[in-house]
Formats: C-alpha cells, sequence, structure tokens
C-alpha cells in the first residue's frame, strides 16, 4: 500500500504493543490517530490521541465519525485494544468476567470493524489488522478465556479476509508470544477464586515471572505490523517475535502428543499436581 497520505487508527495506543504500534506506523509515514478511554495524549508522541471504548457502540460511533471528519479516510485499522484475567482455573471466573473479557477483546474488534468497513469499501482498499496471540492457535492452561478470545480471533478475520479481499481490503493477524508490556500487570484477578486451583496459580505466577523476564518487546510486534500494513499481498497470520515463529511451526509440524507434554513441562502443570497429592 501506499503509505504517503494513508491514514491509521490503532486501538489500545496508550502503552505498550498499542503505543509502540502507533509510533512505528507514524516514523513510516502514517498519519496515525491512537485511541484510548481517556484519549488525552501525553508528551514527544508523533500520534494523535482519540477517546474511545471499544466496549460502546456510541464510543465507536463517535470516534470513527470524528476520524472521518478531520481526514476523510480511513486506510488503517489495528485492533489492539485488550485486557486478561490473571492465571487461574477456566471455572474461577463468573459468567460475568467472562463476557466481560469477551466483550472487550472480541466484540470491541467487531465494533470497530463494523464502523470503518464502510468507509473503506467506498474507498475500495484497506487494511485491518488484528493483533492475536500464540495463543490463538496454542491452547493455554489456566487462561482458557483469553485464549479463547484469541482462538475467536483467529477463526473471524479469517473469514472476513475471504468476504473483503476483491473489494480491496485484507485482513491479518498479528501473532505475538510472550511481550514486555503493562499488560500482565493489568491483569484482572478471577472473582471466583477456589482453594483448589491455589497451588497451581501461585507456580504459574512463578514461571511467568521468569519468561517475561526474556519477553520481546513491544517493537518487536510493532515491525510486524507495519509489514503487514503496507505488503503487496499481505498474508493472513504474521508470527511476530523469534518464540512466536517457533511456536508456529511447532504448532504446524510437531506431533500433537509432543505438544500437549511441552506445554505440560514448560507450565510445570504435573509437577503442580504432585504438589497437591
Amino acid at each position: 500500500m501506499t503509505i504517503k497520505g494513508s491514514i491509521a487508527l490503532v486501538t489500545g495506543a496508550s502503552s505498550g504493543i498499542g503505543e509502540a504500534t502507533a509510533q512505528r506506523l507514524a516514523q513510516a509515514g502514517y498519519r496515525v490517530y491512537g485511541t484510548s478511554r481517556r484519549g488525552a495524549s501525553l508528551p514527544r508522541r508523533e500520534f494523535e490521541m482519540l477517546p474511545l471504548d471499544v466496549t460502546s457502540d456510541e464510543s465507536v460511533g463517535a470516534a470513527t465519525s470524528e476520524l472521518m471528519r478531520l481526514e476523510g479516510r480511513i486506510d488503517v485499522l489495528v485492533n489492539n485494544a485488550g485486557f486478561g484475567v490473571a492465571p487461574a482455573g477456566a471455572e474461577e471466573s463468573s459468567m460475568e468476567q467472562a463476557k466481560a473479557i469477551f466483550e472487550t477483546n472480541f466484540f470491541g474488534l467487531i465494533r470497530m470493524t463494523r464502523a470503518v468497513l464502510p468507509h473503506m469499501r467506498r474507498q475500495g482498499q484497506g487494511r485491518i489488522i488484528n493483533i492475536g496471540s500464540v495463543l490463538g492457535f496454542l491452547p493455554m492452561p489456566y487462561g482458557a478465556l483469553y485464549a479463547a478470545t484469541k482462538h475467536a480471533i483467529e477463526g473471524y478475520s479469517e473469514s472476513l479476509d475471504h468476504e473483503l479481499r476483491t473489494r480491496g481490503i485484507r485482513v491479518s493477524v498479528i501473532e505475538p508470544a510472550y511481550t514486555k508490556t503493562k499488560f500482565d500487570a493489568n491483569f484482572l484477578a478471577p472473582d471466583a477464586e477456589l482453594e483448589e486451583y491455589r497451588a497451581v496459580r501461585t507456580s504459574l505466577d512463578e514461571v511467568l515471572a521468569k519468561v517475561m523476564a526474556s519477553a520481546d518487546q513491544p517493537s518487536v510486534v510493532a515491525e510486524v505490523v507495519l509489514q503487514a500494513a503496507r505488503a503487496a499481498r499481505p498474508k493472513l497470520r504474521y508470527p511476530a517475535g523469534g518464540l512466536g515463529n517457533r511456536l508456529r511451526l511447532l504448532r504446524r509440524f510437531a506431533p500433537a502428543g509432543l505438544v500437549d507434554a511441552g506445554i505440560r513441562k514448560d507450565l510445570r502443570l504435573d509437577a503442580s499436581r504432585a504438589m497437591r497429592s
């Protein structure tokens, strides 16, 4: 895609992957608008900020209308806004919490896509880039709800790309692994904790703390977003970072039993079971 004069909209751009992505797109020559619930722009940013709550139809509509008023077009949408629940058993989240994470991570993405697509169709071109995760193709024990939202994004994106490519619009999913952001610091605590899962929660907290020490920087993901945005023939899926690429290959070529055993070993799940017995 031609970058000069192109308008990019990045949700959840106040920090982490969203901020790094908005910054990288701006450096590459896009005119970038980031969003957050507050919308206030901080110093030294190379992009504008708009207030937007992806869980609100009214907020999404207002932000999209404002951007069209300002620029008259939207060429790239990066759906990044989302949150997770701290490692816990699937049954330790209430139905209300389960609905809340889907409301932001998945239905928020759909709201943004539905708001932007009419403008892209009139333009006859556009890119929709969804920030997924390796958890969109690998299971995450004790992270079932978050993994489920990322699996949903994979399926939605693949279907949508088939629907839109003849209209000049392409859809891609970025699949990062562990990334150093404030994301894990902002995890929601499970709202229906059970004593039966206490030991494994403690063990997983220790495992993830060690893993995050060597995690990728958000800039790694932002570079892959830029690659997808300006590719002449964009791919549907873009693993991000060394670990993300290795896990994608592992999932594709390794026997299912080997993948299963590797997940349990890396997360010390059987060690946690031994501690309980």
